[in-house]
């Protein structure tokens, strides 16, 4: 009557051929309607791929609401009975699978799908897996380095959260196309070779952390409707157009991870009329802040959210001894006119310092607007 059942084919590895048939056992005694989660560790050497085939399919005979697969120890095919499980809500699959996904595919329950480092045979299968979820709501996509598939496209109407992470050593000429109107919740994160975002009328907040060497120009464009953003690349991968374009961004943090990332900002500010939150997040340690490089590009005429919207401020890694920097800082905190609060995080800094810091900070904050300012 268990809810719940976990299986790892090393807890019996002592045991050889004995894996498969105890987990047989405990599934064929399963008397709950409902069997809500099964989470099975095979390591192939152990459990082989026909035994794991016939074990999923015991499962959804148990009308199985949530399946995590993770293999190893080889390279394992789906089987055929996964593609048309009318039950199954959550799918997990992990590691050493590859999927071969007939156009028939029917998982019309299915609501959440993680795919982490799994291999399609082909561009049609990776289609087909998607179009044959006409419910799917959240996917999460760990993309397989060597993937036969080069352009991702997820064209899924229903869809509402999709995460995507990828490692150094995917092809650079791989990328993605996203089609879904009913998205709302966007995060790209690692190295692509190109983004093309076509239609997210819906999308309220998205996370861009990337590198590339071919990104969508028009990717700002892409995201004119987002409430709250999340960004991490050179301004030089991308295009703005001129004028206003994030009618609806209260929330914005952008990692100034390397110099030109400040002139980001400047574009960030001129595109965002009614921003009210501003997070600058600097990594501790980065060799090009050594050194000036380059000049910060600031607004040629004060944006409209910092004199109209913008209430907090913070900025985690702030080098108050760097020019650009500080620059940025007194910018922003001398052209508002409504801002509460200004929260600066520094490294380690004697007392005299921070006296130093402190008075050079507020020597420029406008005292209209009562700002609160706060160093730590």
């Amino acid at each position: 009557m268990l809810p719940k059942l976990n299986f790892d084919s090393l807890d019996q590895r002592h045991e050889f051929k004995t894996f498969s048939k105890n987990v047989k056992r405990a599934l064929l005694s399963h008397k709950a309607p409902v069997l809500h989660s099964l989470h099975l560790i095979v390591h192939l050497h152990l459990c082989n791929s026909m035994n794991t085939a016939k074990l999923i399919g015991i499962a959804f005979a148990c009308n199985l609401r949530k399946l995590v697969l993770e293999v190893d120890g080889g390279r394992f095919s789906i089987p055929e009975s996964l593609y048309n499980c009318e039950t199954l809500d959550t799918l997990e699959l992990k590691y050493s699978i590859l999927m071969d996904v007939p156009s028939s595919i029917c998982l019309k329950s299915l609501r959440t799908l993680h795919l982490h480092y799994v291999d399609f045979k082909d561009n049609e299968s990776a289609l087909n897996l998607l179009s044959g979820c006409p419910n799917l709501e959240n996917l999460v996509v760990h993309r397989y380095p060597f993937s036969s598939v080069k352009t991702y496209t997820i064209a899924v109407s229903s869809l509402k959260r999709l995460t995507i992470y990828t490692s150094s050593t995917v092809d650079p000429r791989a990328g993605y196309v996203i089609n879904s109107p009913s998205l709302t919740y966007l995060k790209i994160v690692g190295q692509i070779g190109f983004c093309l975002i076509e239609n997210v009328p819906e999308l309220v907040e998205a996370s861009m952390i990337v590198s590339s060497q071919i990104i969508n120009k028009n990717l700002p464009e892409s995201l004119t409707s987002v409430k709250r953003l999340f960004l991490e690349f050179s301004p030089l991968m991308i295009k703005f157009p001129a004028g206003s374009i994030f009618y609806q961004l209260v929330y914005l943090e952008l990692l100034t991870h390397e110099a030109e990332c400040l002139n980001l900002l400047t574009l960030m500010l001129n595109s965002s009329p009614k921003l009210q939150i501003l997070k600058l997040l600097s990594p501790k340690y980065q060799s090009w802040k050594k050194d000036v490089v380059g000049k910060w590009n600031k607004p040629k005429i004060v944006p409209e959210c910092l004199l109209f919207h913008l209430e907090t401020f913070m900025w985690k890694g702030y080098e108050w001894k760097r020019n650009d920097e500080t620059e940025v800082a007194k910018y922003i905190l001398s052209n508002t006119n409504r801002l509460k609060r200004a929260t600066f995080f520094s490294k380690p800094i004697s007392s005299e310092e921070r006296v130093k810091m402190v008075k050079n900070l507020n020597s420029v904050v406008r005292a209209l607007n009562s700002c609160q300012l706060l160093i730590k």
